[in-house]
């Protein structure tokens, strides 16, 4: 051991030696690397910028013309005020309010103001419906009599062929409208759904369209039953959580402690008269008890055009989407929008179809309309263009009629204009 130690130390000292004139070599390979971000061509760099200007510059001229737009809307008493959202891509390129949330005070409506949804709730319950199903909890073919055993037809044989699918596109062929005035009564789901065994259906399942609040809000308690969690819960924990819409909810008492929501408001020969804020679908949460802002909407949308797939992904989304029955001519505000060829419903959405008579493109819109106690709303989505658009009314008023269609054809044109033509005072000018 005394003759060997020499040699080891030895030879310790020869391969730091070695370490040390190779090291640097190693160490000018990495510390000195230079950064990825140097050796990007120039142009692509310039391009870049450029169309990080351009983006700007059509944000703001969007916004211009929106606020244009909405201005007159007021001016010519259409109405009261407004939450506004509309998405591109994975941007929310505008959310804002107009006009008053309150005519008796100086209250103006912002993006986060809160509105009443009314029926656009359904199209939470669908895509919650769609996350169930995905994550397994629940079949579309699951019998609507075996989660709520409450409930029943004259027809017994009827009653026990309704799914889940049937409640959701309105196809349970129970009369148009049946029990919505208990509903607006305020009575529990339980006690609505025992009191359909006296009636009649029109025909079998999955037949025929014929629109329903009572029935469809019994999804909810559907999926409760499959989970051990209330419709609030789940709306809750699986998208307004996520989704980061923090002034969205399910009942009446968290909408007044946001201290910034709209009043519902009545147009008369006298002005605009507010009305109190009621309680009204809060029993029926899937068919219209949910509440939100501008904001809120904005983010939803933003997972609608399937830029959030952690949440449900695209297979998820287009399930939901999916037309099952289609909604036959009944003139119908949508139906007279231009090149309109046919609606569907899916599952809490309608789905249009439309053809341009100039160029004969095709494209489609995903869509709901929603009114509850003097609130109206509307939202679409248009998935060729990456597109959503959303307006809360805190009135009724004929401009939600036409609000989608000619908000539509103003994104269209900001976004198409050319860049020399960008100057806001242009486009300003001219809605």
């Amino acid at each position: 051991m005394i003759v060997r130690k020499p040699l080891v130390i030895g030879t310790l000292i020869v391969l730091i030696a070695v370490f040390a004139l190779t090291r640097p070599q190693f160490h000018s390979q990495t510390v000195h690397k230079q950064p990825a971000a140097e050796f990007l061509n120039p142009l692509i760099l310039k391009e870049q910028k450029e169309k990080a200007r351009v983006f700007k510059m059509r944000k703001a001229a969007l916004q211009t013309a929106i606020d244009a737009y909405f201005k007159k809307a007021i001016d010519d008493r259409l109405i009261i005020g407004a939450g506004v959202s509309i998405v591109t891509g994975d941007s929310i390129i505008l959310k804002s309010g107009y006009g008053k949330r309150n005519v008796y005070k100086s209250d103006t409506v912002n993006d986060q103001t809160v509105f009443r949804l009314g029926s656009l709730s359904k199209g939470f319950t669908g895509i919650l419906a769609g996350i169930e199903v995905k994550e397994g909890n629940l079949s579309w073919e699951d019998k609507l009599i075996d989660a709520v055993p409450a409930f029943g037809l004259k027809d017994k044989a009827n009653a026990q062929t309704i799914t889940l699918s049937n409640v959701l596109s309105h196809t349970t062929g129970v009369p148009y409208h049946c029990y919505t005035n208990l509903v607006e009564d305020g009575l529990k789901l339980q006690a609505i759904a025992d009191r359909f065994k006296v009636i009649n259906t029109y025909t079998k399942p999955g037949l025929i369209y014929s629109y329903q609040n009572a029935m469809f809000a019994l999804s909810g308690e559907m999926m409760h039953a499959a989970t051990g969690q209330t419709l609030q819960a789940l709306l809750q924990n699986k998208l307004f959580t996520p989704l980061h819409m923090n002034t969205a909810s399910t009942d009446y008492e968290a909408m007044i402690s946001t201290n910034n929501y709209a009043f519902p408001h009545k147009s008369t020969w006298k002005g605009w008269r507010r009305l109190p804020v009621n309680k009204k679908y809060f029993n029926a949460v899937a068919a219209g008890g949910v509440n939100a802002s501008a904001d809120d909407m904005g983010k939803w949308m933003r997972f609608l055009l399937g830029h959030n797939e952690t949440i449900l992904d695209a297979e998820g989304l287009a399930a939901v989407f999916k037309p099952e029955i289609e909604i036959p001519d009944a003139h119908k505000y949508y139906q007279r929008w231009k090149g309109h060829l046919r609606s569907s419903y899916a599952y809490g959405w309608r789905v249009h179809e439309f053809v341009d008579a100039e160029t004969g493109n095709a494209s489609t819109m995903i869509h709901h309309g929603g009114s509850v106690s003097d609130f109206r709303n509307e939202i679409a989505i248009f998935p060729g263009e990456d597109l959503g658009i959303c307006v809360l009314f805190n009135s009724q008023t004929s401009l939600a009629s036409s609000v989608i269609p000619e908000l539509h054809e103003l994104v269209k044109k900001v976004m198409n204009t050319p860049v020399e033509g960008l100057e806001l005072g242009k486009l300003a000018s001219a809605y």
